[in-house]
């Protein structure tokens, strides 16, 4: 059983910080393309930020400069680092992955349950 839990959210005035983690854990061989979604009020979920399966980082255009994805792949966790917030920030953030669960056995699509963040100006 693979599970994804994100932590980090809150509430933080515009200008601020926040950093979001994703805890993977179950039965794992691999993960792959982990990421960050985001959906907004009355939004589609959008990509925020994630790796390629080939480990290259991309981010949407409305958050380069200010957030960083990066991975601690010993902990099996994802984490986003948000600054310079704005209000238009403001959503509900998901964590994603393909996940392997072990040698040979093709990957799978996990989400985890979400962790809200907003922006207040």
């Amino acid at each position: 059983q693979v599970q994804l839990v994100e932590s980090g959210g809150g509430l933080v005035q515009a200008g601020g910080s926040l950093r979001l983690s994703c805890a993977v854990s179950g039965s794992i061989f691999s993960i792959f393309a982990p990421g960050w979604y985001r959906q907004g009020p009355g939004n589609k979920r959008e990509l925020v930020a994630g790796f390629t399966r080939s480990g290259v980082t991309n981010y949407a255009d409305a958050v380069q400069g200010r957030f960083t994805i990066f991975r601690d792949n010993a902990k099996n966790t994802v984490y986003m680092q948000m600054k310079s917030l704005k209000p238009e920030d403001t959503g509900v953030y998901y964590c994603r992955a393909d996940i392997g669960p072990r040698s040979g056995w093709h990957p799978a699509e996990y989400w985890g349950q979400g962790t809200q963040v907003t922006v207040s100006s």
